[in-house]
């Protein structure tokens, strides 16, 4: 807020890339130090008493499974935010102020003296303390696919190495096995292309709606647009919206059995990418978006200076974090969990035809599999970019 204060915009837009990418750091040494104590646990002992083969993998459940047991506290604090931001909306829309006399009907009826200010004030006040409790909430729930994955991707392993007994695929593993390292690569890559081409969708929805808006609705001296205009809003962001998800999911459900049928390690490399990845970008993301949005609450409701040259400022950072926020980082969570579970279907299935008709018919299938994920990556953007004038 400072920054945008001083330099409008822009550095208000860089400070709340700092606030995300330091809230990365913290909260990735967190989760790192749960995962620690969990592993110095399952080294006293519990390998012999309970005869496993990883004990430190079985850990790492347990605190997903920690994570997990926070489900109830994660939802309230979750369901909290869009309350009180659909509160403030629906105050804002009722127009109760403009209604004759309604001071007087409310305490007649209910015995209340109304100060619309404050109860405005509050409202505003409200929605900052949801962002806020939504941003604790991303996390944990980022967290348990995370440390979920996990378990999922020894569970691959498992199959692969036949318990671990088998040499040759334990020591595929490794740096030394290109497969695997260029996994660790690809899934880099699908995580950026992902937040990219749902940010792409709330965009092109969002141009669509206001060209709509400036074209057919007249906002000067009217309180409020005609229903049907506003029907005709909803559906525009619902269809962008609709499409925008048809090509990630068809571009990640193709990817997935792509880099599954190329090589069972490499694909290992890919899920265990995906996973470190979608971490950091969706922490980034989520928190940054929070910063932005509560910049624009604290100068609305502390300072109130709406309508001034750093209102609009934080106005723009808004903006840019809702996107962050509410779409790239929380959608981050279900695409990752969808992968490896998804994922240790394919592989078994991927290896089971290798094995049975040879790989050049599983190089084959991949080749198709990517050539049809490429196409809905490809369509992702150049489908969904702006064009001007058209629909």
């Amino acid at each position: 807020m400072i920054s945008a204060q001083e330099g409008g915009a822009s550095l208000g837009i860089l400070s709340g890339f700092v606030a995300g990418n330091f809230s990365g750091y913290y909260l990735g040494l967190a989760m790192m130090i749960l995962m620690a104590i969990g592993y110095y646990m399952s080294t006293m002992g519990l390998a012999v008493a309970a005869g496993m083969l990883a004990p430190a993998v079985f850990a790492f459940g347990l605190v997903a499974f920690g994570f997990l047991g926070m489900g109830p506290v994660t939802i309230a604090v979750d369901s909290y935010g869009p309350v009180t931001d659909n509160a403030q909306s629906v105050y804002e829309l009722s127009l109760i102020e403009s209604v004759p006399n309604i001071q007087g009907e409310i305490k007649k009826d209910f015995n209340l003296s109304v100060d619309f200010e404050r109860a405005k004030h509050l409202l505003e006040a409200n929605d900052g303390a949801g962002n806020t409790f939504k941003a604790t909430a991303k996390p944990v729930l980022i967290g348990t696919a995370v440390v979920g994955a996990t378990t999922m991707i020894f569970s691959i392993i498992m199959a692969l190495t036949n318990g671990l007994t088998d040499a040759e695929g334990v020591a595929k593993l490794s740096l030394l096995y290109a497969p695997f390292f260029l996994g660790l690569i690809t899934g880099g890559a699908m995580i950026y292309w992902f937040t990219g081409a749902s940010t792409q969708a709330v965009t092109t929805g969002a141009y669509r709606a206001v060209e709509f808006i400036k074209a057919n609705i007249k906002l000067e001296g009217v309180e409020k647009a005609s229903v049907a205009d506003s029907k005709k809003v909803v559906a525009i962001c619902t269809q962008y919206a609709q499409k925008g998800m048809l090509n990630i999911f068809i571009a990640v459900f193709f990817g997935t059995l792509a880099f599954a049928f190329v090589d069972p390690f490499y694909f290992v490399g890919y899920l265990i990418s995906i996973a470190i990845f979608g971490l950091y970008q969706a922490i980034f993301m989520a928190n940054a978006g929070a910063a932005w949005d509560n910049a624009k609450k604290i100068v609305e409701v502390e300072m109130k200076q709406k309508g001034t040259p750093l209102h609009d400022a934080t106005v723009i950072g808004d903006t840019v974090g809702d996107p962050f926020k509410d779409t790239s980082s929380v959608a981050l969570n279900p695409v990752i969990k969808f992968t490896t579970l998804f994922g240790l279907l394919a592989v078994e299935l991927a290896v089971k035809l290798a094995s049975d008709q040879g790989t050049t018919l599983t190089r084959a299938l991949a080749l198709v599999f990517f050539v049809v994920s490429f196409f809905f990556v490809y369509r992702s953007f150049y489908g969904m970019r702006i064009k001007q004038g058209a629909e």
